[in-house]
């Protein structure tokens, strides 16, 4: 079996984590992967793009497979990520819209990837039929070798042939259950910044691998306690928690995401958090009720979306809510060992009158690298 074949190339490689969403003209690869590999499952294509680079840099090996229309969702955390920080990502897309496709909507932007591709200097690589199977070696060898995303598009009919006949029956999880939620919080008028409590998360790391929401929380940090264990994310909205993901899976240390409450609503990755609940997660959601970095416009958390208990709808159970610095150091000390955990600290708006961060990103990298190795 052709899907079979590849997955021993994969393990071949080295690749230790598949993250995928499925597509319909890979079903069976998909129900094949949970036996052979470690599984993220997503639930949104660019989330991915952030598992996948901090699995890299804990030290893993992932492939992301998606269909192709997920690249249109994930191009911009592909430029800004993985190639502004050169990490690399192999990704095994089913190349929809172009062969025997009879869903309309899957035509206008699938026919246009390889150009799309092209024009952003991400390399591709087109597999058609059985003889094309060693270019899968191709694309993953090259992504880690230059250190930069490679895409393998491959067509429905690569995959045609003699078909499986005992393929392994992924049983679906039994859904009777009780859902049963008691929670009453009182917000009160917030009396710290974003700063006050970074610095005073600052205050008090350890060997904690951060990952920094982009823009202002980055610099910020650094302003606060620059360190080589903090990872500075320099674009790539709604992927801190992604990555901070990825490296709690890969790495063997605690790992905290400094994220924001815009940041937080934007992405579909707390779901995916909850499913592969890593113990040495905590995810810090600074709610300030605004996108602070682009002139303080109002989030919908600002008077009717309440984090913490968003995150407990998602599947987390260890959260909290924290509305002054003693509160948040309380949580910090008790956070113990039942991750993941999400400390929503309730903020004022407005930044902090702080430097840029004078790192670029190869070197924001290989610190961070070389010290999560150390």
């Amino acid at each position: 079996m052709r899907e079979d074949c590849v997955l021993d190339r994969l393990s071949a490689l080295g690749v230790d984590t598949i993250v995928s969403l499925p597509c319909d003209r890979t079903r069976d690869l998909c129900a094949l992967i949970p036996g052979r590999f470690h599984t993220v499952d997503l639930t949104r294509e660019e989330d991915g793009i952030g598992i996948s680079a901090g699995l890299v840099m804990g030290g893993g090996r992932p492939v992301l497979h998606m269909q192709s229309s997920g690249l249109g969702n994930s191009l911009n955390a592909i430029m800004s990520l993985a190639v502004t920080f050169g990490l690399p990502l192999p990704i095994l897309a089913s190349w929809r819209g172009v062969y025997h496709e009879a869903i309309p909507a899957q035509v206008p932007f699938n026919r246009a990837v390889p150009e799309v591709l092209a024009a952003l200097g991400i390399p591709y690589t087109i597999i058609r039929g059985p003889d094309d199977e060693e270019l899968i070696d191709r694309i993953v060898r090259s992504a880690y070798d230059q250190m930069w995303p490679h895409v393998g598009l491959i067509l429905p009919s690569f995959w045609e042939g003699k078909e499986e006949t005992c393929l392994p029956v992924r049983a679906p999880p039994a859904r009777a259950r009780e859902s049963a939620l008691k929670y009453r919080r009182m917000f009160r008028d917030p009396v710290m910044t974003r700063y006050d409590a970074i610095r005073a998360i600052a205050d008090v790391l350890d060997d904690e691998a951060v990952v920094a929401n982009i823009g202002v929380p980055s610099k910020e940090l650094y302003a606060a306690n620059d360190r080589d264990l903090n990872f500075y994310m320099l674009g790539s909205y709604t992927q801190a928690t992604p990555i901070g993901l990825g490296l709690a899976l890969a790495a063997d240390r605690d790992v905290v995401v400094l994220d924001g409450d815009g940041s937080l609503l934007g992405t579909a990755v707390l779901p995916v958090v909850a499913a592969e609940a890593p113990e040495n997660l905590t995810i810090v959601c600074l709610d300030n009720g605004a996108f602070g970095s682009t002139g303080g416009q109002p989030t919908p958390a600002a008077r009717l979306v309440d984090m913490e208990l968003l995150a407990r709808a998602t599947g987390i159970r260890n959260t909290c809510k924290v509305q002054d610095e003693r509160e948040l150091g309380e949580a910090w000390e008790e956070r113990g060992d039942r991750g993941p955990r999400f400390i929503h600290a309730v903020l004022k708006p407005g930044n902090a009158a702080v430097p840029n961060i004078p790192l670029n990103p190869a070197e924001i990298r290989e610190r961070f690298v070389r010290a999560l190795g150390g």
